[in-house]
């Protein structure tokens, strides 16, 4: 052990974090490992009653996923949620957080809190506007499609409607996270380079192109890599809306893992669930980050 001033600034340093650190691995690792520990076993409702009767199965919870074609619904339904829900959130911050902090805007902190509002509200308070939206006969939506000649659509009973009815909402409630960050980020970059570029005789889709893009690319990674994140989380949406209808069109991932883990008392094999989830949310951040490593290579 270091001795002298070093040695007691980091013997100080050990201590202001020993509280955080013990909640981190009280509420978080532990959990974890606990976890880890029931994906290997057939923990089930009467194991709940007698420990004696969890068994040891090792990947038998996992090779029964890869012969489970519900599970695989669920993995193709949180992909197409995740890839085209993902991206058009993205756009919609991106685009929201120009549209705000653009120098011809009044009144900015006012729009800032109208879209960040969606956010922060209740999904319950959330989902009975929506539902009323997308109600077949008396919804706003299919109201305004009569107008323009197109039959009603049946949004949340149509399996081919009722994914991408999910993406709406969901992007509609969360597009306010990211423009915030987005605001954050083009408020940080010099506007010195716009003025050069406007010498230069850049227009203004140039400008957008060859300085703003460029220099708000490690915002843009943030934000692809939470948004990623939380999208393949995808649960309270198809929960309050659908619970995972019509037809397991809506079932995600972790849907599945709270109906196997909470509703059939499947505790091993829910636990299965999520650590394949949390494998797959893994590797593709990975992904994320070596392409962005390769990409700042010059």
């Amino acid at each position: 052990m270091r001795r002298g001033p070093e040695g007691a600034q980091a013997r100080a340093a050990w201590y202001f974090l020993a509280p955080a650190l013990l909640l981190i691995g009280l509420f978080f690792f532990l959990p974890v490992g606990a976890s880890l520990l029931l994906s290997i076993t057939d923990f089930d409702i009467y194991a709940l009653g007698d420990s004696s009767l969890a068994r040891f199965v090792g990947l038998r919870n996992y090779g029964n996923l890869v012969h489970n074609p519900t599970f695989w619904t669920a993995i193709k339904n949180t992909f197409y949620f995740a890839l085209v829900g993902g991206p058009l959130t993205v756009a919609v911050s991106l685009g929201a957080a120009l549209l705000v902090n653009a120098r011809a805007v009044r009144l900015r902190g006012v729009f800032r809190t109208v879209y960040f509002t969606p956010f922060v509200t209740s999904l319950v308070a959330i989902a009975v506007v929506w539902r009323y939206l997308y109600h077949p006969r008396h919804g706003l939506l299919n109201l305004l499609l009569g107008l323009a000649g197109i039959h009603p659509i049946d949004w949340l009973g149509d399996p081919r409607w009722a994914m991408p009815a999910i993406i709406l909402l969901a992007v509609w409630k969360n597009f306010g996270f990211n423009m915030v960050i987005f605001i954050a980020g083009l408020q940080s970059i010099p506007e010195r380079l716009y003025e050069a570029a406007r010498m230069d005789g850049a227009s203004g889709w140039q400008q957008f192109r060859r300085v703003t893009l460029p220099m708000l690319a490690p915002t843009f990674l943030f934000v692809a890599v939470v948004t990623m994140i939380g999208y393949f989380q995808l649960f309270a949406e198809p929960y309050v809306m659908t619970q995972g209808g019509p037809a397991n069109s809506t079932l995600s991932v972790v849907l599945l893992m709270y109906e196997e883990g909470f509703r059939w008392w499947n505790m091993g094999y829910g636990a299965a669930v999520a650590f394949v989830l949390f494998a797959i949310i893994l590797l593709l951040t990975l992904v994320q980050l070596r392409l962005r490593a390769r990409e700042a290579i010059p």
